[in-house]
């Protein structure tokens, strides 16, 4: 049986980690080669490091902060944010990093994840997808005012249908709407060759009120690569639904949290006792 990964988050900026709601009002979580050696020894599964904010400064990754956590951590580590080429790619694995995280550069070029995928292997690429929830208004269901260009054409959201809920994806940090359908986009990315989606929910980001399990499952059932599932994790019951195979799970392989990691609420092994109890198959923390 394969097992289901917990993964706490490191989201960067100016060189600290740090915390938001809904990607806004940042709370600073401390050093990220500290923050990491914590969960390196709380035996988390992986660990995912992104620069927050280098896509949206158009600059590339603290390749030396990159360094110094890679150095101290014996756990994967997934690294994002910046990626804006082929180079940055090399740069990034020569650092330490051992998957790549690639998000805004993906929709900007969609010909960067095959790209890369022939260049790393898919199994050392990750596409990032923050999405978020189509309005509403006046109880009919809408779509952002901006149309995906032609190069995403594919993937455009399609004619809403009022009262079916369907997800944007958004770009720089969160700031920009694409027009993109995200569970289409996923799939564009699947067929691309990526190798997991690390899928985020924007509407629940930070708020520890559980994942948007409808979007996780409406993804995970259309493509054949596993989605991490991000954004809302407030407790072991949360992670074993979005982990979960049943009809009302998930469908994910992979649960990512950070708020409830990095401010103590929990710690990644407690989840883990928790999930075995839940008979949801993970890797045992150490006695």
């Amino acid at each position: 049986m394969l097992l289901k990964r917990i993964i706490p988050c490191l989201d960067v900026r100016a060189g600290r980690v740090v915390k938001g709601v809904q990607y806004v009002d940042h709370v600073d979580a401390g050093d990220p080669v500290e923050v990491a050696q914590m969960y390196d020894q709380q035996e988390a599964d992986e660990i995912t490091f992104l620069d927050i904010t280098a896509s949206h400064e158009g600059r590339s990754i603290l390749l030396d902060v990159v360094a110094r956590t890679a150095e101290t951590v014996f756990m994967p580590l997934t690294v994002g944010g910046g990626v804006r080429g082929l180079d940055d790619v090399r740069d990034l694995l020569n650092a330490g990093a051992d998957k790549v995280s690639i998000m805004t550069a993906a929709v900007l070029n969609p010909d960067l994840v095959a790209d890369a995928a022939a260049r790393i292997g898919s199994a050392n690429l990750v596409v990032a997808i923050d999405a978020r929830a189509v309005r509403e208004e006046g109880g009919v269901l809408v779509p952002s005012e901006r149309d995906a260009d032609e190069r995403t054409a594919g993937a455009a959201l399609a004619p809403v249908i009022p009262g079916e809920t369907r997800w944007e994806v958004c770009t720089h940090g969160g700031r920009t709407p694409t027009g993109i359908d995200a569970v289409r986009w996923a799939r564009c990315m699947a067929e691309a060759g990526a190798g997991e989606i690390l899928l985020t929910s924007m509407d629940k980001d930070g708020t520890r009120s559980g994942y948007d399990l409808d979007l996780l499952r409406a993804t995970a059932d259309s493509i054949p690569i596993p989605v991490i599932a991000s954004g809302g994790g407030g407790s072991a019951e949360d992670m074993a639904e979005a982990l979960a195979d049943g009809p009302d799970g998930g469908h994910c392989q992979a649960a990512l949290a950070a708020s409830i990691f990095h401010f103590k609420h929990t710690t990644v092994g407690e989840v883990k006792r928790r999930l075995l109890e839940l008979n949801i198959p993970v890797r045992p923390p150490a006695e």
